[in-house]
């Protein structure tokens, strides 16, 4: 009995040992807006901001995911909302691990990775127009940045004022804040569109892949 549960011990190590290991899921799983929904920083809300993020990847051909704008409101931060990672962009090139990684100096973020949905890159400073400014409405560690969030991502007028961050990691100055991908400044002159587009943005934000 003995001679026979030792057999079947080692029968099941050797398969393991040669079994192929589980592929990890390279399709995309975070980008960044190629548009906003055209009202500047009135996003219907953060649910209004999912629900274009899930538009936006259906008609890009990724199907099955429920997708999460990085935004923060005064009921939730923005690293709370988008699952557990890893996360990867269009082009399958990973972003990071997990949530820790992705607010530290390890996140692979840069211009050339921080992709739309359709694998396109997103115009940065140098460009015309630049749009690098993207709507966060957070602390570089994806909290709240308070009273930057433009109502809860509800308005778009002449009031009110969104925290951004650079996509591209560079700004007017060589300081961690011009390089922060989620956190340089808030916007200046209000919530609306050509707020936005004043300091080189365009109402864009982050998505992310909760599964």
């Amino acid at each position: 009995m003995k001679l026979l549960l030792a057999a079947s011990g080692l029968a099941l190590a050797i398969a393991a040992a040669h079994a192929p290991a589980q592929a990890q899921d390279t399709t995309m799983s975070f980008f960044v807006t190629s548009a906003g929904p055209g009202s500047g920083a009135d996003l219907g809300g953060p649910e209004g901001a999912d629900a274009h993020c899930a538009s936006l990847a259906e008609a890009a051909g990724v199907t099955g995911k429920t997708w999460r704008a990085y935004l923060s409101t005064s009921t939730e931060n923005a690293r709370d909302r988008i699952g557990s990672g890893p996360w990867f962009n269009q082009k399958g090139e990973k972003i990071a691990d997990d949530v820790a990684s992705l607010h530290s100096d390890a996140n692979a973020i840069s211009k050339e990775t921080a992709l739309d949905e359709s694998g396109s890159m997103v115009n940065g400073r140098g460009d015309d127009p630049n749009r690098h400014d993207i709507l966060t409405g957070s602390l570089p560690d994806g909290t709240l940045a308070a009273d930057q969030t433009c109502g809860d991502w509800t308005m778009n007028g002449a009031e009110g004022a969104a925290m951004v961050g650079h996509h591209d990691r560079m700004g007017l100055r060589d300081d961690a804040p011009s390089k922060s991908w989620n956190s340089s400044h808030p916007s200046r002159g209000g919530c609306s569109q050509e707020a936005l587009r004043g300091t080189g943005g365009d109402g864009l934000f982050y998505c992310f892949a909760t599964n």
